[in-house]
């Protein structure tokens, strides 16, 4: 028989510990008045992910011979940069 576990439970945060506003998360912060909404939110106290690229990379499907293909992923992790480098050198960019 095994003995009794203890709780799985994450422990209890107390809320005095949460970070200061600061002025900008009070201006893009919604006002109620009421329980109504005087003033929505804007955007989000953090932004998340990476910025946007001025010039993203897109997705396409391109059918490849095997060897080529097995010999581009055999120089390792970032083939697909060198790839799009040697492309970039055959139409002369």
């Amino acid at each position: 028989m095994t003995g009794k576990k203890g709780s799985t439970l994450p422990g209890w945060v107390d809320p005095d510990d949460a970070p200061e506003w600061t002025d900008e998360m009070f201006e893009r912060a919604a006002i109620y008045k009421g329980g109504k909404v005087v003033r929505p939110a804007t955007g989000t106290v953090t932004k998340r992910g990476r910025p946007k690229l001025a010039n993203p990379k897109r997705q396409v499907t391109l059918r490849l011979d095997s060897d080529v293909l097995e010999g581009l992923r055999e120089t390792g992790p970032g083939w697909q940069s060198r790839v799009n480098d040697i492309l970039r050198k055959a139409v002369k960019i």
